[in-house]
């Protein structure tokens, strides 16, 4: 059990004042945390800009923690989760950081392997998800198809753990290219690496199980080759000690999590991010040192589940925590910093449109300035730079623009616009999509404020009024 201090009116400006994670600075202590919502490109696992506009919105976090991000093809357990091991997965990545980095945020990538969490529906060929050793879980796995009962994964030969601690390195290099400012290892939650720690699911016998250093083993390794790729100043990682989501449980949680943190601790990790209690249920379903297991880590520590604003207040003010993250609060309400500063009313979660599908129940949630009337902020605004030549009639058109390491060609100006202070371009870029630029021409700075490709399309959130 955690005891926090009583809060103070005079200790909330604690939860906005900037924090130093290990060389970067945060504008404030509140973190998003990551959230699937089966929203990346069908078939490819790209993310687009429908994406780029969501985390925007949302930059105002002091960090962001991505969804999760499958490393590799065997690692995905849900349909369009988005991935970070192609070309095409970076360059929409890109679209994502960009966006967030415009608005002045900062953004790290979930590194994800499901594990046995999965379905053969997901995996490539049809075959059999992989986990620590031959245990069925209990539960479903959301497919294409629709939701499909788990089935017993296949043990993964100790030859084959090499490879995918290397999945997890070349995704955190990929992630530092794709712009991230840093990773998280997803090590909770009843995943790979949680499955490995746990007695619930580690039956081996080998070196990568039984003892709980041996079971410690390959999370470590992977933290190790993470952090050799990338400085460990840039790598966190998120544990979920007494959480039985995803039928996951163990003998004795302390005797794991607390050498395990205290491993972690040599590292020089960016932070270590606990979800205390059951993931999005109860914080008390069995008892757990938290407060303990936290003096352990010499470094930032992320306090997460069901944390409100004022147990965020008191969890910082006491010093137990040096960051909350709040998840299904930031769905909701992509102004979530704004309104935890003013202690404003938060909007509901649309369960009904949290996974899969478009806009709606996604980048169409209201801000406090929608609400009371004024003038909603576009659906993206990724700065760019654009090159011009003169029109028929003298003024400045758009020719190509840049954003992050892509060049678009402007294969044609569509329609163009005048407002107070800003000129607005419609136009179809040589890749068939359609872009509208907006032009400061006070500031000359150029932004792209939508974008919409293809038939089924992704597109900014709402339609481009003028």
């Amino acid at each position: 059990m955690i005891q926090h201090l009583p809060v103070q009116l005079s200790d909330s400006p604690i939860l906005f004042a900037p924090f130093d994670l290990r060389g970067l600075r945060l504008a404030n202590r509140v973190v998003m945390a990551p959230l699937t919502r089966s929203r990346a490109t069908h078939g490819t696992g790209a993310p687009n800009a429908l994406n780029a506009t969501y985390y925007a919105q949302r930059a105002a976090a002091g960090l962001i923690i991505s969804e999760a991000t499958n490393i590799s093809p065997t690692g995905k357990g849900y349909a369009w989760t988005p991935g970070i091991f192609t070309a095409e997965q970076i360059a929409g990545w890109r679209l994502v950081t960009d966006a967030v980095h415009g608005r002045g945020g900062k953004i790290f990538m979930q590194l994800w392997h499901v594990g046995r969490i999965s379905h053969p529906s997901l995996q490539p060929g049809g075959k059999l998800p992989v986990a620590p050793s031959a245990v069925r879980p209990v539960g479903r796995a959301f497919t294409e198809t629709g939701y499909q009962d788990l089935v017993t994964p296949r043990a993964l030969g100790i030859e084959e753990l090499p490879g995918i601690a290397e999945d997890y390195r070349r995704a955190a290099r990929n992630a530092i290219t794709a712009g991230c400012d840093g990773v998280e290892i997803h090590a909770a939650n009843g995943y790979l690496l949680d499955q490995f720690l746990r007695d619930g699911a580690n039956r081996r016998t080998d070196a990568y199980g039984g003892s709980v250093p041996n079971r410690l083993r390959f999370p470590l390794e992977v933290a190790a080759a993470v952090a050799d790729e990338i400085g460990p100043a840039r790598v966190g990682i998120r544990l979920s000690p007494i959480s039985t989501v995803n039928d996951l449980g163990d003998s004795n949680p302390e005797a794991v999590f607390f050498p395990l943190v205290r491993e972690l601790s040599r590292f020089g990790l960016a932070y270590v991010h606990v979800i205390e209690g059951i993931t999005q249920g109860p914080r008390d379903n069995i008892p757990f040192d938290f407060a303990g297991l936290r003096r352990l880590f010499d470094g930032p520590w992320m306090a997460n589940n069901g944390y409100t604003r004022e147990m965020a207040i008191r969890a910082l003010a006491g010093g137990y925590a040096d960051l909350i993250a709040f998840g299904r609060p930031f769905i909701a309400n992509p102004d979530l910093v704004e309104r935890f500063r003013r202690n404003a009313a938060l909007n509901d979660v649309d369960s009904e449109r949290l996974f899969g599908g478009g806009a709606e129940g996604y980048t169409d949630y209201p801000a406090l300035a929608a609400r009371s009337g004024a003038a909603e902020t576009a659906d993206i605004s990724i700065p760019v730079r654009v090159e011009c030549y003169a029109g028929h009639r003298g003024e400045e058109t758009p020719r190509r623009f840049y954003f992050g390491e892509r060049e678009i060609m402007v294969s044609e100006v569509a329609d163009q616009w005048l407002a107070p202070d800003h000129r607005y371009f419609k136009v179809k870029g040589a890749d068939g999509a359609i872009y509208i630029l907006r032009h400061d021409v006070n500031a000359d700075l150029w932004e792209l404020i939508m974008f919409e490709r293809g038939a089924q399309g992704t597109r900014g959130a709402e339609a481009i009024t003028r």
